[in-house]
């Protein structure tokens, strides 16, 4: 399932996969990849500065992560540009969710908080959607 929420001319789609593979259910560990595309619809160019994630797992139980850039980068975004990619979550509990934001600053000088859509973390045997 994709996720899209677009704040100020800037698109922000989020799809998440569980990886069974990296989970291990018995010792209460799961793993979730999810790849972001960040597309410019405006008419300045935008850099991407700061990102901020509120993680919470089924049991409510939060973790609130903040940091520069994302994976390792602070990527300049030109008016009809994007940029894509892919990061991991884990959790304790089957589900979950994942929202935050991204603060850009844009090429005539202001910048902006750019929302990333709430979405869900859920393992195929839980179908659940936020949104």
């Amino acid at each position: 399932m994709r996720y899209e929420a677009v704040t100020g001319g800037i698109r922000v789609t989020v799809e998440p996969h569980f990886l069974e593979e990296k989970s291990e259910p018995a010792q209460g560990r799961y793993f979730w990849a999810y790849t972001v595309e960040i597309t410019n619809l405006s008419q300045v160019a935008v850099q991407l500065r700061t990102r901020y994630w509120r993680i919470m797992d089924a049991h409510g139980r939060t973790q609130e992560v903040r940091g520069p850039g994302v994976v390792g980068e602070e990527p300049v975004i030109p008016p009809g540009g994007s940029f894509e990619y892919t990061s991991g979550c884990p959790l304790t509990t089957s589900s979950g969710f994942m929202v935050g934001n991204y603060v850009m600053d844009m090429a005539d000088g202001g910048s902006l908080t750019v929302d990333i859509p709430a979405f869900s973390l859920d393992t195929p045997a839980e179908k659940r959607v936020v949104n």
